[in-house]
Parts: structure tokens; C-alpha cells; sequence
């Protein structure tokens, strides 16, 4: 990178939390189908939306950084899933109650990887001109009739929740060291249905990931699927390493997708010798899969914990299926 940047703010805003056992005794989940993914509890919202679930964790964000809407250049807000309405901007709507200002505002869909991937893409904007600040938001709510959170994606747990980043060419309490995407559009068959529809949810109910999962096993067998996700995330690993100067070994906390135990395994622990008690684990098997924002929500809660020392370096690690792989590497330079 040419100039320097920085993350003046980590946010997020998450309701309350339902455990495994309190879903049991609802009739909401079949434990049979969810002991394998370690998950204890997941965020719950029981009304708010996703955008107003942003705008929250996007005042923290702003009022931690010192941030007016004269210092933003760029809003992009990323999710997942259904934000409340249909043909609607709500990017544009968190930028209205956030006191985001006038700059542009736009929605960013690349599923799970739709945060790190705002990132990028506002660290580009910022770089292009000289521009001092951005805004990243990402917010989801995984709720019936639309999407079962206990059954509609294999291994996973989906929790409710929001995150906001403010990225600043001036200051921060972290220096972006590397960033980069890697993708495999031949992977994109993963989260497909065979046939085109013409309407949002005309299957008549939850979606289902499960079938489109199992097509791309048959297509390719799950070894070789494994073998083309790990060579993503290794790529992107490898790339970003270089760009910050620093080993894989070197880094002292990753931020990682939360995910279900079997995956989480399969894709980080086993494969690049992570130590989960360096990881966000312990704390994502208690909130869910937060949809675009695990990375940035995951960040928000090591600062804290007070958990990150000037001088550390950490991981943000981001997939989707797409598939899509990020992982950017923050030094931190100064207590959040």
C-alpha cells in the first residue's frame, strides 16, 4: 500500500443471546443435527432489523473514532440475508439515522465474506484520492419464515446481530499491514439451486442449503472440495502474509469466521496450525454465525476483553461462498 490505514473504531451491537438448551425446550432445534458444531448459544433478535441493528453499532463505531459525517467519504453496508424489505436501499437508510452524511452509501452482497470485502473495497476508495474516512457496517437477522437458524446451513449456527468499522487514512489504534481476496467462481455451484427462480422464496419455505452443498460433494467429492477451499484460504493467507511481512506463525490473534466446530477444524485449526485459544472461537460458539460481520464483531469484542497490546499483530479471516477468501492483517499500534 502507498499510504497508510488504519481502523479508528471496531463496533458491534448484539441482542440478547438463546442457548442451545433453551431452543431445545422451544421445539426449536433437533440437537442431533447441531452437537457436532460446539455451538452453546446464538444472538437473538426478536424485532429489530437488520439496518436498525446497524445503525446502533454504527453510532459506537463513529462516536469511538471521533468521527463526523464531514470525515466520511464512503459508506458500504454488507450482509447476507433479507434486510427488512424488498427493492429497498438500506444502506441509504443507516446512513440517514447513523449521521452518516452525504457521501455515497452502498450495499455490498458477497454472503459471508461481505464485510472483509467492503474492507477492500473501501480501502481502495480511500487510497484512490486521498480520502480520510469510510464507514463499513454489516448487519443480519436470520429469522423465520425465511431462514431457520438451527436447520437451513450444514455445521452452522446463524446468530443475529451488527458491526461497524471506521477505516481512517490519519489514525487508529490498528495499522492495515496486508489485505487481500482470493476467489473461486467455480465453487459458486455450492449455494445455487439447479433452476432459476422468478420470485424471492417461491420454494414455500426456510431456505435449505443442504441440497446445494451435497451437489457440489457429488460434483467434486469432499476431498476435492476441501482441497480447492483450503488452497483458497491458503492463497489468501499466503498473499496476505507477504504483503505485511510477517509468518503465519508470527501472528498473535485470529479472527475467524464462527462457524461450526467440524469446519472450523477442517479449514483453520488442522490445516494452518491454528490454536484456538489465539482465535475468536470461545466467543463465537456463543453468539453464531453473525452472517457478513463475524470478522468485524469479532475484533470489536477482543478490544474488549483487552485483549490486543500495541505491537501485536492479528488475522481477520473471511470466506463466503462465492467462494470467496480475505484475510487482512492488522498491527496494533495503540490501545482501542
Amino acid at each position: 500500500m502507498s499510504r497508510e490505514l488504519y481502523i479508528a473504531a471496531a463496533s458491534s451491537w448484539l441482542p440478547p443471546r438463546m442457548t442451545l438448551d433453551e431452543a431445545d425446550r422451544a421445539g426449536l432445534v433437533d440437537r442431533s443435527r447441531v452437537w457436532n458444531t460446539g455451538i452453546e448459544s446464538v444472538c437473538v433478535s426478536a424485532d429489530r432489523s437488520a439496518p436498525e441493528m446497524a445503525v446502533l453499532a454504527a453510532r459506537d463505531a463513529l462516536e469511538r473514532a471521533g468521527s463526523g459525517p464531514q470525515d466520511l467519504h464512503l459508506l458500504l453496508h454488507a450482509c447476507a440475508y433479507h434486510q427488512g424489505h424488498d427493492m429497498w436501499p438500506s444502506a441509504s437508510y443507516i446512513q440517514q439515522f447513523a449521521g452518516g452524511g452525504t457521501c455515497p452509501a452502498v450495499e455490498v452482497r458477497q454472503m459471508s465474506n461481505g464485510g472483509m470485502a467492503a474492507l477492500e473495497l473501501a480501502a481502495g476508495y480511500l487510497l484512490a484520492d486521498d480520502r480520510s474516512a469510510a464507514l463499513i457496517t454489516t448487519a443480519d437477522r436470520f429469522c423465520l419464515p425465511g431462514f431457520d437458524r438451527w436447520r437451513s446451513d450444514p455445521s452452522t449456527v446463524c446468530g443475529d446481530g451488527a458491526t461497524a468499522v471506521v477505516l481512517s487514512t490519519r489514525a487508529g489504534f490498528a495499522r492495515l499491514r496486508g489485505l487481500v481476496t482470493v476467489s473461486d467462481p467455480e465453487l459458486e455451484r455450492g449455494a445455487r439451486a439447479d433452476r432459476f427462480s422468478d420470485a424471492p422464496m417461491t420454494a414455500g419455505g426456510p431456505v435449505d442449503l443442504n441440497p446445494n452443498s451435497d451437489s457440489l460433494v457429488r460434483e467434486l467429492g469432499l476431498e476435492g472440495l476441501l482441497r480447492r477451499i483450503e488452497a483458497g484460504q491458503r492463497t489468501a493467507f499466503d498473499r496476505a502474509c507477504v504483503h505485511a511481512d510477517v509468518k503465519l506463525s508470527d501472528i498473535d490473534w485470529f479472527v475467524l469466521p464462527n462457524l461450526g466446530r467440524t469446519r472450523m477444524r477442517a479449514q483453520y485449526f488442522d490445516p494452518f496450525g491454528i490454536d484456538p485459544q489465539r482465535s475468536t472461537w470461545a466467543w463465537g460458539r456463543q453468539v453464531g454465525h453473525l452472517g457478513a460481520g463475524d470478522q468485524f464483531a469479532g475484533l470489536a469484542q477482543l478490544v474488549s476483553e483487552g485483549a490486543l497490546n500495541p505491537g501485536q499483530t492479528c488475522a481477520l479471516v473471511g470466506v463466503g461462498a462465492g467462494f470467496t477468501w480475505t484475510v487482512g492483517i492488522v498491527e496494533i499500534t495503540a490501545e482501542p
